[in-house]
């Protein structure tokens, strides 16, 4: 068993990196003067691993069966986890998304029993048809729900527009018709390809030390044989599916995200890579930017107006959103000004602005154990470790981001995905 101490000078602060013998890795960063503790657990389990080779066999699974599964491993034949947390006093709760599953809980007391139940959660699978049966309807109505939030269908209308082929274009949760085909069977499958301990992680963030959680691991892990599942991916074409999708829901007014498609290897991006793109977005539409100031003034553009970049195996995106009266106004001034950023990149002025914003955004994170044990969590499973973003930031070139911007914000390969109310469809054709 490895057990390795990792500091930054920078940010002044340490955390342990322990590759249990039961194959788990697991992440403790001590911050005593934190009240609370929160702790994750993951899987490399998502909603787009509906494909993959797992003990020799090819195998698909329904859509939606990861979350699915994510709700059926809070029962057990002793009882409910949420029955069990409300005894400890820890604030539980589990997510699915569209390349990990994870289960987290935070508490201020009571740390080693809501440990223990994490632990017990994920290794103790308990799948029936009675059981399974009737999580289709609680499921089904959350699909529903799901159906009728604008928030929702604006980005999955916008994954679904942009990608042809690859499974992020479909629903976490899967729709009705698929959860229903989910067995025990498939459950019990998908577990024992992706729950092996050697495939998950555990961080921890807050008032606890190391070696108080590695004695509760030693008495609670079992040992697992190292298991290699492979998913498998389809083939994704550069182009967009469509530039344009338009769901009608009761809204106010409209809302809307703006999807710039890149070309996306089957890998994560780099570290530097994201820090380039944060610093673009930063300096191009961050709300110091001329082109925010520029929708600001012709009032095309409200608060809710951000950018995000989404990026994952075989899937990477820009993607601007808000609310708007007009978003097809909002669409072309920012494909026109993306064409000018390209002939005149990122200037120095602006790359210095944008990345003591984006410094003071990541050092921001290290004062809430949430955020660190979730940026902890992802950098295990993408390779981007928690302290490499404040030793990048600092020798990040003005040339590496252009250099970066050349493959980003292609003004060509878009999908404009908007949300409207009846009204307001009546009213104006954004196409």
């Amino acid at each position: 068993m490895s057990f390795t101490k990792i500091e930054n000078q920078r940010v002044g602060e340490a955390y342990y990196r322990i590759k249990h013998r039961s194959g788990l890795t697991i992440v403790v960063y001590p911050k005593e003067d934190f009240k609370s503790t929160y702790a994750s657990i993951g899987t490399r389990f998502g909603s787009i691993n509906n494909h993959f080779i797992s003990d020799g066999k090819e195998i698909t699974v329904p859509d939606g069966t990861a979350h699915y599964l994510e709700h059926k491993l809070f029962e057990s034949e002793d009882g409910d986890a949420f029955s069990k947390y409300a005894k400890t006093g820890a604030s539980a709760n589990a997510y699915t998304s569209f390349d990990v599953t994870c289960y987290l809980f935070s508490c201020t007391d009571n740390f080693r029993e809501s440990l223990e139940i994490l632990l017990d959660l994920v290794q103790s699978p308990y799948f029936t048809p009675e059981t399974v049966a009737k999580e289709q309807g609680i499921i089904g109505q959350e699909i529903k729900m799901y159906e009728d939030s604008p928030d929702w269908r604006v980005m999955m209308n916008l994954l679904q527009g942009m990608f042809q082929n690859h499974p992020i274009n479909i629903d976490i949760a899967g729709s009705v018709e698929t959860i229903a085909k989910i067995t025990p069977e498939i459950l019990y499958r998908c577990y024992n390809s992706y729950y092996n301990l050697n495939n998950m992680v555990m961080c921890i963030a807050g008032n606890v030390s190391p070696e108080e959680v590695l004695e509760i691991a030693d008495s609670k892990l079992k040992d697992n044989e190292s298991f290699r599942t492979e998913s498998i991916f389809p083939e994704e074409p550069y182009e967009v599916k469509t530039n344009y999708t338009e769901q009608i829901l009761p809204v106010t007014v409209p809302m809307f995200e703006i999807g710039f498609k890149e070309k996306a290897p089957k890998n994560f991006a780099t570290n530097r890579e994201l820090l380039c793109t944060s610093i673009i977005l930063q300096a191009f539409a961050g709300e110091g930017s001329a082109l925010y100031r520029e929708l600001l003034d012709k009032k095309l553009i409200n608060a809710t107006f951000g950018t995000e970049y989404m990026e994952g195996l075989g899937y990477r995106a820009v993607i601007f959103s808000g609310e708007a009266r007009d978003p097809q106004a909002i669409t072309n001034i920012i494909r026109e000004r993306i064409r000018e950023l390209h002939q005149t990149g990122i200037s120095q002025e602006d790359f210095e602005i944008a990345r003591k914003s984006v410094y003071g955004k990541l050092v921001s994170g290290f004062d809430h154990p949430s955020s660190i044990a979730a940026e902890m969590i992802n950098g295990e499973f993408t390779e981007r470790r928690i302290f490499d973003s404040v030793e990048d930031i600092a020798d990040l070139t003005l040339d590496e981001v252009n250099e970066r911007l050349k493959n980003q914000l292609d003004p060509d390969n878009y999908c404009l995905s908007v949300v409207v109310g009846e009204e307001q469809s009546e009213e104006q054709s954004y196409v």
